[in-house]
């Protein structure tokens, strides 16, 4: 692997220059499809410089950008990402304040701070208009960065130096939800008291912001009165509200979840995999394995696909309770799905598998998860397969199970 970005993806990135050689370009649909899966930095920047400039608009092209930008990230190649990045200056659009915006936001990802908060103050000189756009994207950068302290100080400083800028209602939630993730909710109930007398509306995401925090330092009483409060004031409740009241109930009686569940299909709200993951996490905490598989088996009848966490809660539970077998189904499943669990969720099934003398099927499991696992993630893998005993010669068992795990 390469230590920096080779010089013809940065040319492509860059309008000023173009090159017969270029890769074929394809739309921000197949980039996202392609990036999910690469987790080579150098072969993410490929993906990303391939997209083509009819699909480059700001708001189509953020997640591209910032999936690549977490891949440098994740490797350390912060220099990388600073050419990536101000290779987009020379842009025509950077006069245009949604791009400069995505780029503000890009290095947030990268916990990249001062190039944020930088490339802001150059937006005079870009000839970018400020407003609370870019604005709500510096915020949010620190948000990324988890400098949460930086919020409140580039709130008050920022308006008072730049008079065109405002804040508004993403402004003050992104200002409380700075104080939440910094494990201060009551001072985000302050700023929900001043947005208030500043008659600033308040969003469902930012009284959710505030119940998430409440509840996970177990202030249970206070966040039931905060949703009395905004039941009370015609919030207009969303999925996300209930699924952190779930969240919070998910450790209890499985009838509450449930209760709350058909609450929200009462008021017309559509509940989620996320919703169903919870009521299957509770009846696995109560040992009612047979209830969570029916939810499971049931997602598709309330119109929800399965994600990782399905796959994770469904393959935990199995493992802890022996059902090794039943475990293993499940994980074919999420091969299938392109829904794989966690290592450490996997390995307890291998270990299982090994105790319960389906090698077989654990050398399957192996042999398809390091296809699929991200490079830095291998050496755990062949580390297991050592102290299992699982290395052998014979290939070619191993390889039929793995096509069976494949195809299910």
């Amino acid at each position: 692997m390469s230590s920096s970005i080779p010089l013809r993806h940065l040319r492509r990135l860059s309008t000023t220059t173009t090159t017969a050689t270029s890769s074929p370009s394809i739309s921000i649909s197949q980039a996202k499809s392609k990036l999910r899966t690469e987790y080579d930095p150098d072969k993410a920047v490929e993906i990303y410089s391939s997209i083509s400039k009819h699909y480059s608009s700001p708001s189509s092209s953020r997640y591209a950008q910032d999936f690549t930008v977490r891949r440098l990230a994740k490797s350390r190649r912060f220099s990388d990402i600073e050419s990536l990045i101000e290779s987009h200056k020379s842009d025509p659009k950077i006069s245009e304040e949604p791009f400069v915006s995505t780029l503000i936001r890009s290095y947030g990802v990268a916990g990249m701070l001062d190039h944020a908060i930088k490339t802001f103050h150059q937006m005079d000189q870009f000839g970018t208009p400020r407003s609370a756009i870019s604005f709500n994207s510096l915020l949010s950068a620190c948000n990324h960065s988890r400098q949460f302290d930086k919020v409140p100080q580039l709130f008050d400083e920022i308006p008072k130096k730049y008079t065109r800028v405002s804040p508004d209602k993403v402004s003050y939630g992104i200002l409380i939800k700075s104080y939440c993730e910094a494990g201060q909710p009551e001072k985000g109930i302050e700023v929900l008291r001043e947005m208030e007398r500043k008659s600033v509306e308040v969003t469902a995401v930012t009284f959710t912001t505030i119940l998430n925090a409440l509840y996970k330092q177990g202030k249970e009483e206070e966040a039931e009165k905060l949703w009395s409060e905004m039941m009370k004031n015609g919030c207009e409740l969303d999925v996300a509200c209930y699924n952190v009241r779930i969240m919070n109930y998910q450790g209890g009686e499985p009838q509450k979840v449930k209760e709350l569940i058909d609450e929200m299909s009462t008021l017309g709200l559509k509940p989620d995999t996320i919703s169903y993951n919870y009521l299957m996490t509770c009846y696995c905490k109560n040992g009612m394995l047979d209830e969570a598989k029916k939810v499971y088996e049931g997602l598709e009848g309330n119109a929800c696909n399965p994600n990782a966490a399905t796959f994770r809660t469904l393959v935990f539970y199995f493992c802890s309770n022996e059902l090794y077998e039943q475990g293993y189904k499940v994980f074919k499943e999420s091969v299938r799905l392109h829904k794989i669990p966690d290592f450490n969720t996997l390995e307890h099934l291998v270990e299982g598998l090994v105790k319960k003398k389906k090698i077989k099927e654990a050398k399957g499991l192996i042999r398809t998860v390091k296809k699929k696992f991200p490079p830095n993630s291998l050496n755990a893998w062949k580390k297991l397969e050592e102290e299992l005993g699982l290395v052998s010669s014979n290939a070619g068992s191993g390889e039929a199970e793995e096509a069976k795990v494949s195809t299910g």
